[in-house]
């Protein structure tokens, strides 16, 4: 198995949207430790830049205008996503949504004629769809009765990575960090709780796995 783990907080490792996906990572390889796993860092000094004008232009041509730059990057990451079995993204709130980082991968990586095709019928995926496990972490909280702040990412995500093909996604968040240390410590436990609970549903390397990831949301 092939684990593709992205990471987008600009503060790398230190951050909670780190340290949750690391949890995420060790459970897959705790059912499969045989996997491989593929970090991508996109966060901080590892962002990736603004696509070029060449790409942009050929996201409205007949074929690409140029193999070179941000189409170069972008096959790159495409390979990635495309060689993997299972993804893991690490992903902080920003305003509400998807932080600068993130939406720079996927505007990569949502590419005409590589990730979808346009039909009649609208944009259709190119991906063989594969479990996404994407863990959030926000100074805020979302989600649950104590929530205070809108939600733009969750619906975001399951859209435009939908659109390419990837609908089995699972959510799993910390929420309210900026609420100081008791707040996120209990945070934390609920989101440890959910990720027992859910991976206890697969079987370990001497059976067969007998579920498949659903989508999972922790909230305070």
């Amino acid at each position: 198995m092939n684990i593709l783990h992205v990471s987008c907080s600009p503060r790398d490792r230190a951050s909670e949207s780190y340290r949750l996906s690391q949890k995420i990572v060790a459970c897959l390889l705790d059912i499969r430790p045989g996997a491989t796993v593929k970090e991508r860092v996109i966060g901080g000094a590892a962002s990736l830049p603004p696509i070029d004008e060449d790409y942009a232009m050929s996201q409205h041509a007949s074929e690409d205008v140029s193999q070179e730059g941000s189409a170069a990057r972008s096959e790159e990451l495409i390979r990635e996503l495309e060689s993997s079995d299972v993804v893991v993204i690490g992903t902080p709130m920003h305003n509400f949504t998807a932080p600068a980082a993130l939406k720079l991968w996927i505007d990569h990586v949502v590419r005409v004629r590589k990730t979808f095709h346009v039909s009649p019928e609208g944009k259709v995926g190119m991906l063989r769809d594969r479990p996404v496990f994407v863990a959030v972490s926000s100074g805020g909280r979302f989600a649950g009765e104590r929530a205070r702040q809108p939600d733009f990412l969750t619906p975001y995500l399951k859209a435009i990575l939908g659109m390419v093909g990837l609908h089995d996604l699972a959510f799993f968040t910390v929420q309210g960090t900026a609420f100081g240390p008791d707040a996120l410590a209990e945070a934390r436990a609920r989101t440890d709780h959910a990720l027992q609970e859910h991976f206890s549903s697969f079987h370990h390397p001497s059976r067969e796995r007998s579920a498949s990831p659903r989508s999972v949301a922790t909230s305070p």
